[in-house]
């Protein structure tokens, strides 16, 4: 493959801490690389170098002469004066532009709705996000570098992203560098993963999968890596072998080496394995949502936001919310806190359920802006109970990556990352049984992700998620749901790849796609118009069905409940041949209630509204 452009010996230093520290790589043609690494370690630091949009203290990049670079910064660049038409194209007529398929192809997934004469100050941050994508990629570029492409991205803007990239060059032509952390993006179109850390750049095969993996076997085998890391990326792992087949058969290893490094790993959310935050007392009424309707805020044209909507959330039960941009997320987390009240419809909150949010924004921190990290914790308390033991504030923080030095930073000078992951951890303290996070990864770093995820696993509550990282949302949450822009929520049985489908067959004029209808949170489907539901002896068998399957399903969480009970015991005797078995047990236990959950939702399929 021919030599593209490169860096020897990249030294980059700010005051006393140096960064970059004699760096040498380069860019073949046919490369599709990820950069992945802590928030300050240098990712973007080095992206700007290559491109040739700084300069390093030492050492020289180099490319051949012809070779095109596009760049597209994590920071708004674009002049907000402009129209969105002459931002994208300039002063090219339409027919100019128009003539040509691939630039069709890119303003159609990108931009398409978005107003072409508005100006681009008065677009918000998605649709500028998607503004200068659009402006790039209708470029011819031999390289592009994307530093944090999918911030502000939807799910469905996220999947045409890596659509594209995947097809844009043939499979030896071209070259692209990406900073995200997106895990989901990397695995789906990088072929090469650069880990940026301590001053250096250590390389991998494969995407983010593989990666992990990797990280695994070569901390496994050098023993340089610090214990705590260590079981973040273990963990990490476990949840990717016992994950969707399509992601264990992305990275080129032997299955055996990964059997091996896991084989001592607890499965996610493994009560008996976890340090859980004390939480308070829930009852089995949580937050329910009755036939709610609510109109768009500020129209007067009668379109609803949400129509006639239904969604119950049961104690312990955890929720991945996905949907088109304004279709209504932050509004129905405003609609579970109380925050806004419906025009039709209610809120039944249970007597016990205390709520917290995990907003996008993070304003809350802006009244503790003056305050050092420790104080806004132990302003909560100065002792926390975590999983039977205690521990100090300071203890506390470590665990959500601030290290002692980072603890006595003033809130106004951490990043947005460090805010967020402050935050969390602060509504953590306050013991709610409700959680609920709009977009949790915006701005932070892979590894904190896991950290992140690693306490979220742990978590008792009642969880729900709304976020564009499919990685997060499979890895957190046990189904998700989706708003499509309709008015109304549907359930998504097939997951992230369900909504896509969904979405492309709206996009088509279909009304049905991904092999279901649209479902309510309580499994129930819409009678499809004009046509014949089912008949009264079959509605009967299906409501005998649901009771039947309803008492299995109690007897089935008694059981598990017994059998955990019984593992701990085992546990505390060190008989572990005979916890392998009860591990079994659990297992099959578990296969039933999917099975008996699935005859669930097509019986009441068939009970329509």
């Amino acid at each position: 493959m021919a030599h593209l452009l490169g860096g020897e010996n990249l030294t980059v230093s700010y005051a006393t801490r140096t960064v970059l520290d004699g760096i040498t790589l380069g860019l073949e043609e046919g490369d599709r690389i990820g950069m992945v690494g802590r928030n300050g370690d240098g990712k973007s630091t080095l992206m700007r170098l290559l491109s040739l949009r700084s300069t390093p203290d030492s050492g020289r990049v180099t490319k051949r002469g012809e070779v095109n670079v596009g760049y597209l910064d994590q920071s708004d660049v674009l002049d907000g004066d402009l129209t969105v038409g002459a931002a994208i194209v300039g002063d090219q007529a339409d027919y100019e532009w128009a003539r040509n398929p691939r630039i069709r192809e890119i303003m159609g997934g990108l931009v398409s709705d978005v107003d072409w004469h508005a100006n681009v100050h008065a677009l918000s941050g998605g649709q500028k996000r998607r503004v200068a994508l659009a402006k790039l990629l209708i470029e011819d570029h031999d390289v592009i570098m994307l530093d944090e492409p999918t911030n502000h991205l939807d799910v469905e803007g996220v999947a045409w992203l890596a659509r594209h990239l995947k097809t844009r060059w043939r499979a030896n032509q071209g070259a692209f560098l990406v900073v995200t952390h997106d895990r989901w993006f990397l695995d789906e179109v990088c072929t090469k993963t650069w880990e940026v850390h301590d001053g250096i750049v250590d390389p991998f095969e494969g995407g983010y999968a593989a990666y992990v993996l990797a990280r695994a076997e070569r901390d496994r085998m050098a023993s340089v890596v610090e214990g705590k890391r260590q079981q973040l990326v273990k963990k990490e792992l476990a949840w990717l072998r016992r994950g969707a087949p399509a992601r264990t058969a992305k990275p080129k290893f032997r299955i055996e080496a990964a059997n091996a490094l896991i084989a001592d790993v607890p499965a996610p959310r493994d009560s008996m394995a976890l340090n859980r935050m004390a939480t308070a007392r829930q009852g089995k009424d949580v937050l329910d949502l009755e036939n709610v309707s609510l109109n768009f805020q500020g129209g007067d044209d009668g379109r609803k936001l949400f129509d006639n909507i239904t969604l119950r959330l049961a104690p312990g039960e955890r929720l991945g919310l996905v949907g088109v941009n304004g279709a209504g997320k932050t509004t129905l987390l405003k609609l579970l806190n109380g925050e806004i009240t419906p025009d039709a419809g209610k809120l039944k909150r249970g007597k016990t359920v205390v709520t917290a949010v995990l907003t996008q924004e993070v304003k809350e921190l802006d009244d503790v802006a003056d305050l050092r990290v420790i104080e806004v914790i132990e302003r909560e308390k100065r002792s926390f109970n975590v999983g039977g033991k205690e521990f100090s504030a300071g203890q506390l923080v470590e665990q959500l990556g601030f290290t002692n030095e980072k603890q006595w930073t003033p809130v106004r000078d951490l990043s947005g990352g460090e805010r967020r992951r402050l935050q969390l951890l602060r509504l953590l303290v306050g013991e709610p049984n409700v959680l609920m996070l709009d977009e949790p990864t915006n701005d932070l770093d892979t590894d904190t992700l896991a950290a992140v995820e690693d306490v979220l696993d742990g978590w008792p509550g009642t969880l729900v998620v709304v976020s564009h990282d499919r990685y997060l949302l499979e890895r957190v949450t046990d189904h998700q749901m989706a708003l499509l822009g309709d008015g109304r929520l549907r359930g998504l049985p097939g997951g992230v790849d369900q909504y896509l489908e969904l979405r492309e067959a709206a996009l088509a004029g279909s009304t049905v796609a991904g092999g279901g209808n649209p479902v309510t949170s309580a499994g129930q489907a819409p009678a499809a118009g004009g046509t014949s539901g089912p008949s009264e002896a079959e509605k009967r068998d299906a409501r005998k069905a649901l009771n039947r399957i309803e008492r299995q399903l109690k007897k089935l969480d008694q059981q598990e409940k017994k059998l955990h009970d019984d593992m701990v015991k085992t546990t505390e005797a060190g008989n572990f041949d005979k916890l392998a078995d009860q591990n079994k047990q659990l297992k099959d236990l578990a296969d039933e209630k999917d099975a008996l959950e699935l005859e669930w939702l097509e019986s009441s399929e068939l009970l329509g509204d």
